[in-house]
């Protein structure tokens, strides 16, 4: 497979990463030939979208939101059964991806195996690094959003969070335009489906790698699981990379770059870079909270990553109070450049009965 990166400069230390996403100025966003909402913008435009769309994501939103996805997770899991084999990636974390972003935006059920059939083949138009395979991946789930979003502009449509968004006005007061709303929503739903399902795969392959810390995550906070959850994501970071494009002529990477230059961030290796890690592989969710890099970081960094971390939180508690996970196989990795796993079998246990104390003597 061809790394696709080759002929552009690669920022691989953890240092030079922060320094990079963290300087818009001369490493600017503005990459795609496409429209792309908030995140392909950059200065003064990127900071009012972002806060347009910051009321969507807040607190209280994924509060609200928590019961919902709760109920979503029981209704994937509860009917499997002890022995149950699955994919991890595929039926696991595919399907709870599409439910839960459904339940968020409140798109219909309907949608789930159209959902299902764009995120395997938008996998395989990334791989390709095809530009007319990734366009017509892109233009396809395009009309899918197309579609909703102009069934929220019918009379007595419901009023849920894609709603609101296609009747939310600009700082300017005016509506949004289609094509606005179109890479909202794919930036919202077409990246973060796939990434959910990646995660999800991470998350349950730590877990069957190291089968003690099943029974300790059981018994963590809501915080200390989230920052547990971050620690294994920045191991196995599923958010390999991003372009940047130079605005000046800068050292960058080891080389003398003119502007115009693009390069990609690797946030894997920042992730795993032993200058700030040590032995990349070491546990330690609190140690290393503040370097962890895996929502990127700067004024680009996630936005949607209370969002991505209330979801795995969420799915990962009703895994473990549900069932203990085995190993079902050996998995196959995903290849740049996606990262974590392409398919990960596993095999849900009942959990076991829970040690009782001894009778005291009569």
């Amino acid at each position: 497979m061809t790394d696709h990166r080759a002929e552009r400069p690669v920022v691989r230390t953890h240092a030079e990463a922060v320094a990079v996403a963290q300087d818009p100025d001369t490493y600017s966003s503005r990459v795609s030939r496409f429209l792309q909402v908030p995140n392909g913008m950059d200065g003064a435009e990127h900071a009012a979208m972002r806060r347009l769309l910051a009321p969507f994501l807040s607190p209280a939103r994924m509060a609200a939101l928590r019961p919902a996805l709760e109920r979503t997770a029981a209704g994937l899991l509860d009917p499997l059964a002890d022995g149950t084999a699955l994919d991890a990636v595929g039926d696991l974390g595919s399907h709870y991806a599409v439910r839960a972003q459904s339940a968020w935006l409140g798109w219909s059920p309907g949608l789930e195996d159209e959902l299902i059939a764009w995120m395997a083949a938008n996998h395989e138009a990334t791989r390709s690094g095809e530009l007319a395979r990734t366009r017509e991946v892109a233009e396809r789930f395009d009309r899918i959003i197309a579609a909703i979003i102009a069934a929220r502009r019918e009379p007595g449509a419901a009023h849920d969070l894609t709603w609101e968004l296609v009747h939310t006005r600009d700082e300017d007061g005016r509506t949004l335009p289609d094509p606005v709303l179109v890479s909202i929503l794919r930036n919202w739903t077409g990246g973060d489906l796939g990434s959910l399902a990646l995660c999800a795969g991470v998350v349950v392959g730590w877990l069957v790698a190291d089968g003690s810390r099943q029974d300790e995550w059981r018994g963590l906070d809501d915080a200390s699981l989230d920052a547990a959850i971050d620690e294994v994501l920045r191991i196995d970071d599923p958010f390999t990379s991003n372009r940047r494009v130079t605005t000046r002529e800068v050292r960058v990477a080891g080389r003398d770059v003119p502007a115009g230059t693009q390069l990609v961030i690797d946030w894997t290796r920042a992730n795993r870079d032993p200058a700030v890690f040590g032995d990349p592989d070491r546990y330690d969710p609190a140690g290393n909270a503040d370097r962890n890099l895996v929502y990127g970081t700067g004024p680009h960094a996630c936005p949607g990553r209370s969002l991505a971390t209330l979801e795995l939180r969420v799915l990962t508690r009703a895994l473990l109070s549900r069932f203990r996970l085995e190993s079902g196989g050996r998995g196959v990795r995903a290849l740049f450049p996606l990262g974590g796993w392409e398919s990960l079998p596993v095999v849900l246990r009942a959990p076991r009965p829970a040690a009782h104390p001894p009778r005291a003597a009569r």
